[in-house]
């Protein structure tokens, strides 16, 4: 067996911090007032909370059997080679470098540079100037990469950071996510005991519905659909554990662990918050807020409190950027190792033991992405491209059943096959009201593009990519042995 290159420098507490850092970012700090618009009423505003955090709680059970049994860089890449074959494998990976990946350190970096803005001044052009550059892009929409160029070069300058830092150690980079996961927990607790110690809210709005609520069946149902769809946007990246299996101390225990409680700690934070927000805010109240926390606290601190909300979405976002950036940039190793991807991708830093050419690599794009979007189009594209595959992975664990019925399983779902069913129904659900969302957000000139088809578009442009890497590990494998395995190649 080949001697892996990576160190297993990560113990339970980075994992936990990687799932939790991953997971939250800005989003708790903005849905809860949209979904409580969706829905008029704060009790199902808990429930969706609930229910979407159950459903990523089976994501990461069905990845924590899958992690434990294959504890290999490259997480969900590793898992679709053994369940697909190399060309799905390869589609997966291609699609976490091109779209899944940096479009959400891109997305996450964005809002923590938007949000400094309260304490320094960026740069903007005009907004005719803003629209002078325009790229279009046929049957997908618009781009304008010099809007907001002063949030961008920010965001921009806090992603080169943490590569930097990822770069020179696993250690630091893991160090500095429990750093930032700690503050993470610390500030919405702060958030949390602050408003409810004011003593300033409403038992009532616990329980007080809208005003305008639509009783009707059908509303109730289409309400709590796309009320969903938001909070399960807000638990993405529970998957990036297993991008860094190889690096992980223990991985049958701490894999498994680490997704159950870093999951488990979400789910609590987003109750607790909601709840903070539903004490403070009547509904009708809470659903108008641009920003909810802001509009929160200010009632417990006065207008400091939009400051002190700045400051802890900058916390909370940074922390997720260096959540995603540490472990997502293996999966494009772990292609490299395979002879999908250049070779140049395979290459560890002799001193630092890190993959620091797909590091920067993941920097270059993700960068790009930051240029030529805005925060929800970053947001809406990494997510639909991430629900195709979660989808995929789900029903895999069948696959994996029936391929591999013997292989050491150290933690083994419970609640199978009910779980996965469950997980692929929703999968199959989001997908498809994600693509009606885009498609009528785009007639009705609500949106200037379709992000699902540029996730697809994206997504296609790595076929031809497929064969040449192909072409290429298969000469090289040539001219070492003179014999090709055709099974390597089986799609």
């Amino acid at each position: 067996m080949a001697t892996n290159p990576l160190q297993r420098k990560l113990g339970i507490w980075a994992c936990i911090s990687i799932v939790v850092g991953s997971v939250i970012g800005s989003s708790i700090f903005m849905k809860p007032a949209t979904m409580a618009a969706q829905l008029g009423s704060p009790v199902l505003l808990l429930v969706v909370w609930m229910v979407a955090g159950v459903i990523s709680i089976f994501g990461g059970m069905i990845n924590a059997e899958i992690g434990t049994m294959l504890p290999e860089t490259g997480g969900q890449y590793v898992y679709f080679k053994h369940m697909y074959g190399r060309f799905f494998a390869y589609l997966y990976g291609w699609a976490s470098l091109i779209v899944i990946n940096t479009a959400a350190i891109a997305a996450i970096s964005f809002i923590a540079a938007q949000y400094s803005g309260y304490f320094i001044s960026l740069p903007r052009f005009s907004e005719a100037s803003e629209q002078s550059i325009v790229l279009t892009i046929p049957l997908v929409g618009q781009l304008f990469p010099l809007e907001n160029l002063g949030v961008k070069f920010v965001a921009i300058l806090l992603v080169i950071t943490f590569t930097l830092i990822n770069c020179r150690s696993v250690k630091a980079g893991g160090n500095i996510q429990v750093l930032f996961t700690v503050l993470k927990v610390a500030a919405l607790l702060f958030l949390v005991l602050g408003i409810f110690l004011s003593g300033k809210g409403s038992l009532k709005n616990f329980t007080t519905v809208s005003t305008n609520m639509n009783s009707s069946l059908w509303a109730i149902i289409s309400g709590f659909v796309a009320a969903t769809s938001g909070a399960l946007a807000a638990y993405d990246g529970w998957n990036n554990l297993g991008f860094a299996g190889g690096e992980i101390k223990n991985p049958q225990k701490n894999i498994s662990k680490g997704l159950t409680w870093g999951l488990v700690l979400c789910i609590l934070l987003y109750l607790l918050t909601t709840q903070a927000y539903l004490y403070i805010l009547p509904l009708d109240e809470m659903k108008g807020s641009k920003l909810v926390a802001t509009d929160a606290l200010s009632k417990v601190m006065g207008t400091g409190g939009a400051s002190i909300i700045a400051l802890l979405v900058i916390v909370s976002a940074t922390g997720a950027a260096n959540g995603n950036i540490l472990p997502c940039a293996r999966i494009t190793y772990a292609m490299a190792k395979d002879g999908l991807f250049f070779s140049w991708g395979a290459k560890v830093h002799k001193k630092h033991h890190t993959p620091y050419t797909v590091l920067w690599l993941q920097c270059i794009v993700a960068c790009l992405f930051i240029f030529t979007g805005s925060f929800d189009m970053l947001a809406d594209l990494f997510v639909f491209v991430s629900w195709l595959f979660y989808g995929f992975g789900a029903y895999g664990i069948f696959i994996l059943r029936k391929k591999m019925p013997l292989a050491n399983r150290p933690y083994k779902l419970k609640g199978y096959p009910i779980i996965p069913v469950v997980f692929i129904v929703f999968a199959v659900f989001y997908f498809g009201i994600t693509i009606y969302n885009d498609v009528h957000n785009y007639i009705t000139g609500q949106s200037k593009i379709i992000n699902s088809a540029l996730g697809c578009l994206l997504l296609l442009i790595g076929v031809p990519f497929y064969w040449r890497f192909k072409k290429l590990y298969r000469n090289e494998i040539s001219s070492k042995n003179g014999i090709v395995p055709q099974e390597e190649f089986v799609g």
